[in-house]
């Protein structure tokens, strides 16, 4: 796998975070558990329950030997998501976060909990047209 960094940005890989002081290209020649910058997520944005879950699962992902709490927590969190969330789209995408999840793929565990951000975004905050929709 071949990923491509500028001038000062940072790699998170294996729990180790790299920054690079020139644009380069990095290749990695085995499995390795890595992060790019952008996809990280500060505490302060980790502002509704899907978002809460991301950043623990990054926890776990930027921090692998301290993963045990982190994974606790998880867990915990996807069992109270699961019973928080009515709407199929979410537990289909929940259900496919806990296998990534059981698999050890936490940076597909990412991917699957940003997909559903939009779902989230249309429970918390319904538009008008969905509001008449429910109420006729």
């Amino acid at each position: 796998m071949n990923i491509s960094l500028r001038r000062g940005e940072k790699l998170y890989l294996n729990g180790a975070v790299l920054r690079v002081d020139r644009k380069v290209c990095i290749e990695l020649l085995n499995d390795v558990t890595f992060l790019l910058e952008n996809h990280v997520m500060q505490a302060q944005d980790a502002t509704t329950p899907l978002r809460q879950l991301y950043f623990v699962i990054q926890l776990m992902l930027m921090s692998p030997n301290d993963a045990a709490s982190s994974m606790e927590m998880c867990r915990s969190m996807l069992v109270s998501l699961n019973e928080a969330f009515t709407d199929p789209r979410v537990i289909k995408g929940l259900a496919l976060v806990t296998k990534h999840i059981d698999d050890k793929r936490m940076f597909d565990a990412l991917k699957a909990v940003r997909t559903l951000y939009s779902y989230e975004q249309e429970i918390m905050n319904p538009s008008p047209a969905q509001n008449n929709g429910r109420a006729a």
